[in-house]
């Protein structure tokens, strides 16, 4: 495979710091000298959105989870065996509140039901990686239908080869026998947060990019995702640029808890400021001005970070945020990293925003130093839940 430089594999997430050799904040955050003001835009949000389509919020009922299951040893190495019990794992704790569908290729396919159990349905379909939530398509409703919008992934901007990856938005449509609308742009499911109700948080990192939509302005993409996904308004934040293989998505920075409600990542106090914190104090200088698709201001809370020298994991790559949890249906998964204080507050305040969930902490020290999380690797499909 073709791996330009400096992105060697989807492991090269994070840039370590101050010599201690993990950082945090994987695809959160926001760079200097990108555009703060007027991060929003609201002229003619009724007229671009299209009729009766809407992104739901994570927190809305499931039908099911997909997820991938790892392939490739040219990307893992010696830690294949290790992601792969991660990702069994997070499958097996999730398969215990709602259906899990993995994906796996087929001579792949009996070693990962073994691993994941006959709880979880293992699907023969080719994937190259883990991160199901950038390669499954993002779900909208449409009248009461449910409609995948293939985003075309490119490998986060050509970085990293992924050609049955590319592919499995049409596959897996298919094979579940949903209507597949190709999107007018290239970008990944961990770019979008949505509350539900027509707002639209995005890392212009990301998506304004020449490696995915040469030649678009920020203005034609907004305008693109309001059509393309029902959104009444967009809340840009600034985002950190090919630092990461992601360009910085924002679902390792800022999440929904609820309408006009987030969570920011934070990095540890004892960690040395960087284009990573710079990013957080970026976006929470926006959301503290902005408001909501429905005029409401958000009220903004820090969700801090462990301290690297009490975490359990390691590497140059490794992500160590919470924000990057998964709403489930009547449940909550986010890490476990090992600091046991900043574990047991990242429970806690998920917890209060989500008090009629169990709030359930997986260990991914693999998937975490390979640049990603538990959201990263899961992707809902709205509905009602599956038999």
């Amino acid at each position: 495979m073709s791996l330009p430089l400096p992105f060697p594999s989807r492991r090269s997430a994070l840039r370590a710091i101050a010599g201690i050799g993990a950082m945090a904040l994987g695809a959160s955050a926001c760079g200097p000298g990108d555009q703060i003001a007027g991060a929003a835009s609201t002229a003619g949000d009724e007229d671009t959105a299209a009729k009766g389509l809407r992104m739901g919020a994570e927190w809305e009922s499931h039908a099911r989870t997909f997820m991938s299951w790892p392939a490739l040893e040219s990307v893992w190495g010696e830690d294949l065996r290790y992601v792969r019990e991660d990702i069994a794992r997070i499958a097996r704790a999730i398969a215990e509140y709602e259906y899990v569908v993995m994906m796996a290729r087929p001579d792949q396919q009996k070693a990962a039901q073994k691993a994941c159990g006959r709880d979880v349905e293992v699907i023969p379909l080719a994937v190259d990686d883990l991160w199901a939530r950038d390669t499954v398509p993002v779900f909208v409703e449409q009248d009461g239908d449910v409609i995948g919008v293939d985003f075309n992934f490119n490998g986060w901007g050509n970085k990293q080869e992924h050609t049955n990856d590319g592919q499995v938005g049409r596959a897996l449509l298919s094979k579940y026998d949903i209507p597949r609308r190709k999107a007018p742009l290239v970008a990944e499911g961990g770019s979008f947060e949505a509350d539900g109700e027509g707002t639209l948080l995005i890392t212009e990192s990301s998506i304004v990019n020449d490696n995915r939509n040469r030649g678009k302005s920020r203005d034609q993409i907004e305008a693109e995702l309001k059509k393309t996904l029902g959104i009444k308004k967009v809340i840009w934040l600034a985002g950190v640029r090919g630092e990461d293989i992601t360009d910085a998505h924002v679902d390792s920075l800022v999440r929904f808890t609820a309408p006009g409600v987030v969570l920011l990542d934070r990095a540890h106090p004892d960690t040395p400021a960087d284009s990573w914190s710079r990013a957080a104090d970026q976006a929470k200088a926006v959301l503290t001005k902005a408001t909501d698709a429905k005029g409401r201001p958000f009220e903004v809370i820090d969700l801090p970070q462990p301290d690297l020298y009490e975490i359990t994991g390691e590497g140059d790559d490794f992500v160590s945020t919470y924000a990057n949890f998964y709403v489930a249906n009547d449940s909550v998964f986010l890490p476990r990293f090992g600091d046991r204080k900043a574990d047991k507050r990242a429970r806690s305040i998920l917890q209060e925003h989500f008090p009629k969930r169990d709030v359930v902490q997986v260990s991914i020290d693999t998937i975490a130093s390979g640049g990603g999380g538990i959201h990263c690797s899961t992707h809902d499909e709205p509905g009602k839940p599956a038999d």
